[in-house]
């Protein structure tokens, strides 16, 4: 099977953890007036941040070059609030009790569009000074500040999720036709005629007794894996998910009322109300399905890992656009952020840690995440990594970070909702008509 450079990428990532120094004793300071400072990090689960046996090195290191400052760090889930380590309820919780940390490592959409629009962040426009800031990714850039301009998140990494096909069951379909492997694109018109291909395909395989296969699942069951379904729906006929300027929500446009009508006819692909994507990751994998509209290559890297018997070659594709040259990707940013609370020494000794962390120590810290740089890095420290350099093709496709709009929790919950009403049968111009109601409904609550 293909990618056995990736395991190879991991073993030495995981021989360099291991190799760190020691922690050294914290040195005295000789006159006596040094201030120590203690600050906290709340990571969420973003590649290898989310374990300690990946973190701890670079802790180690920034104790070396700054005694004066300790980090604690708690490592918090993406999970729902049952969940006793779910960093959104966790951080709910802090905001009305107190106890909130000072760093926390998540995206925008929290950093910016929620937690600093509601004014518990701290400004880090001085650190969007420095002479690496200006060199980040301006896609990245701009969805780092609000619209008065105040930086909530100086960014570490980033990727572009796509979605992923059976190679073997296309060629077996003769469906490899409709796609263009050089770019990793495909019309839309080419998808429904690969998912007419393969559903024939199966369909025969039934027919002499093997068990029902889908093509694909509209997953819906909870928010989890949206960036898929919402790139889906608004690629196959041109919509989009908000306006250009991130003020209003666009989902019940009559594009996506064409895209959700084309879907939910198509033969082969089921709407699913039990299905999140994770779950859709363990069907993709165990050959139930032919594509995954939940994929990136962090999720590539944990499902090889978790199912070494994967018996297909696993083909990553954009998805499928009007004239199936100029897709737009959902992407994924994550970076650093500081709760303001109130103490300039903690706020300073935390801009020092977010220094350390996305410049002194910045290719380790990005190499632990598993995404790419949001800067250039050289050395390329993925550039003898086969699985990175076949994504590296979809950052050409990294569409508008929209996820920065006002509100953004409510849209992705109401954009369930309208998924699984779809699913059970109600009429799509009905369903997306009703999306402002619900997201206002929700919005409430």
């Amino acid at each position: 099977m293909k990618k056995i450079a990736t395991l190879v990428a991991l073993s030495a990532l995981l021989l360099f953890t291991a190799c760190a120094p020691r922690t050294p004793a914290v040195p005295e300071d000789t006159n006596g007036k040094k201030e120590k400072a203690a600050i906290t990090l709340w990571t969420y689960p973003i590649g290898g941040w989310a374990t300690a046996s990946s973190v701890s090195p670079i802790l180690t290191s920034f104790r070396i070059a700054h005694p004066e400052i300790s980090v604690s760090v708690e490592y918090v889930s993406y999970a729902g609030a049952e969940d006793p380590h779910s960093g959104d309820t966790m951080i709910e919780n802090a905001i009305e009790n107190g106890g909130l940390p000072d760093v926390v490592f998540e995206g925008p959409e929290r950093l910016v569009a929620n937690w600093g629009a509601r004014g518990l962040m701290a400004p880090l426009n001085d650190l969007w000074e420095d002479e690496t800031a200006k060199e980040v990714d301006s896609r990245v850039a701009e969805a780092c500040h609000d619209s008065e301009g105040n930086y909530y998140v100086v960014p570490l990494c980033m990727t572009t999720h796509c979605m992923a096909v059976n190679r073997n069951v296309f060629e077996q379909a003769n469906a490899l036709q409709y796609l263009d492997i050089e770019t990793r694109t495909w019309t839309a018109d080419g998808f429904q005629k690969a998912v007419a291909a393969i559903k024939a395909y199966y369909d025969g395989l039934e027919a002499q007794g093997e068990t029902h296969r889908d093509v694909a699942a509209v997953y819906c069951e909870g928010k989890g894996g949206d960036q898929g379904t919402r790139a889906l729906v608004n690629n196959l006929c041109g919509g989009r998910f908000t306006d250009a300027a991130h003020t209003k929500y666009t989902v019940n446009s009559e594009e996506n009322i064409e895209a959700l009508t084309l879907l939910k006819g198509m033969e082969g692909i089921r709407f699913d109300p039990a299905l999140d994507g994770t779950k859709e990751h363990e069907a993709f994998c165990a050959g139930e399905l032919a594509m995954s509209f939940c994929w990136n290559v962090a999720v590539e890297n944990s499902q090889l890992k978790n199912h070494p018997d994967i018996d297909f070659d696993i083909l990553p594709m954009a998805f499928p656009s009007q004239n199936g040259t100029d897709p737009k990707l959902q992407g994924g940013i994550w970076g650093f952020g500081v709760f303001d609370n109130g103490d300039e020494a903690r706020l300073k000794a935390a801009k020092t840690f977010i220094r350390f962390l996305t410049e002194t120590d910045y290719t380790r810290a990005v190499t632990v995440s598993s995404y790419s740089p949001v800067r250039e890095i050289s050395p390329d420290p993925y550039a003898n990594d086969a699985l990175m350099t076949e994504y590296a093709i979809f950052k050409n496709y990294f569409g508008d970070f929209y996820q920065i709009t006002p509100e953004w929790d409510s849209a992705r919950t109401a954009w369930c909702t309208l998924l699984q009403e779809v699913g059970s049968g109600a009429d799509i111009r009905t369903a997306l008509g009703k999306f402002p109601e619900t997201f206002s409904a929700v919005k409430e609550n």
